[in-house]
């Protein structure tokens, strides 16, 4: 049905009329309502173009909805800065801020691991040169003071970590720098790089430095091998000094301990019979005092037994008898060398 189609005497107007042309009185004015907002806005931009107007305040309108909402990744955090100046921290997730250029925000990944290389000349305590190739691993753990703390994190890193390479390496001479000991010359780099990274206040924190290469300049590489070479020949040598310590030092203290328990059983069995003679020459002593006459005849009788069992041929003078004795190994006569015994009356006479 059209506006002015004819009925009533009047027009229909459904912005007016409440659907029917009559009954409840008329609805809100829309027109009016629009008319007043462009005569606003006509007065705010100084005349026409007040479509443009409305335009543009809903696209700052928009603009302001969108750039309000900040997501952070899980392994970022925002820095957000007002007017240019450190105001907060956001953590992941959806974070709310003021539009730009009010609040901006810069995300740091704080969940990376970060790595430089690099390779020095230098020398070492013992005036020798060497080249090392060394490698360091970061993570950023305060991303306000990494941002902020100074002007350039990882080049100051870079300059750190080869100032303190070059503290461990110019303290220690060839040998430890290129034995075992490279570990702990390792470890100390590393705590002194990362205290030297807290002084400075990067926001880094230490992983790992590594020394992946360290050998001598291709001008003296053959000098250093002699010496390498001699080095390990020495420590060869000194391997088997103590292997051979380690076998030979056993068996002389056994040999000796040995020694020791045989002189103290011959000690002990010399005073035993040291103390055996001496007492029983005090028990003959006695006897003789007692009865001189047996006690010697008896001496004499015993001397002789013990000298006869011990004695080839035996010469009994005291009779004119010739009296041969043989032995139990069966020899039938004496032999050169051996002990023949002229045996008087009284007395005992040897004769070789």
């Amino acid at each position: 049905m059209a506006w002015n189609e004819p009925g009533g005497g009047k027009q229909r107007d459904p912005w007016r009329d409440n659907g029917g042309g009559g009954g409840n009185g008329p609805s809100p004015d829309l027109d009016a309502w629009i008319k007043r907002a462009r005569d606003f806005f006509n007065r705010l931009f100084g005349g026409g173009g007040g479509g443009i107007g409305i335009a543009a305040i809903g696209i700052v309108i928009a603009w302001c909805a969108i750039d309000s909402v900040q997501r952070i990744n899980a392994s970022d955090t925002g820095i957000v800065l007002r007017f240019g100046q450190f105001s907060r921290l956001m953590t992941p997730g959806i974070n709310f801020k003021f539009p730009r250029p009010i609040e901006s925000v810069i995300t740091v990944n704080i969940g990376r691991t970060l790595q430089t290389n690099d390779q020095v000349r230098m020398l070492t305590k013992d005036e020798n040169i060497v080249l090392v190739d060394f490698n360091v691993q970061y993570q950023i753990t305060d991303p306000q003071l990494f941002l902020f703390g100074v002007r350039d994190p990882d080049a100051t890193l870079g300059q750190a970590a080869e100032s303190a390479v070059r503290s461990v390496i110019g303290d220690s001479d060839m040998d430890t720098v290129l034995s075992g000991q490279r570990a702990e010359l390792m470890v100390k780099a590393k705590q002194l790089l990362q205290s030297t990274l807290e002084q400075y206040k990067t926001g880094l924190t230490l992983t790992e430095l590594n020394f992946q290469n360290v050998r001598p300049p291709q001008e003296v590489k053959d000098a250093f091998d002699d010496a390498s070479r001699a080095l390990q020949d020495k420590q060869r040598a000194e391997e088997e000094a103590k292997a051979y310590a380690s076998q030979v030092v056993p068996e002389a203290r056994g040999d000796a301990a040995s020694t020791r328990a045989e002189a103290e059983g011959y000690k002990s069995e010399r005073i035993a019979r040291a103390e055996g003679d001496a007492q029983r020459f005090n028990l003959v002593e006695a006897q003789y005092k007692a009865a001189p006459e047996v006690t010697r005849k008896r001496l004499y009788l015993e001397t002789m037994q013990d000298v006869i069992a011990r004695t080839p041929k035996v010469i009994d003078l005291s009779s004119g008898k010739n009296i041969l004795s043989l032995p139990a190994d069966g020899r039938a006569a004496p032999v050169p060398g051996t002990t023949t015994t002229v045996v008087g009356s009284e007395s005992t006479k040897g004769a070789r």
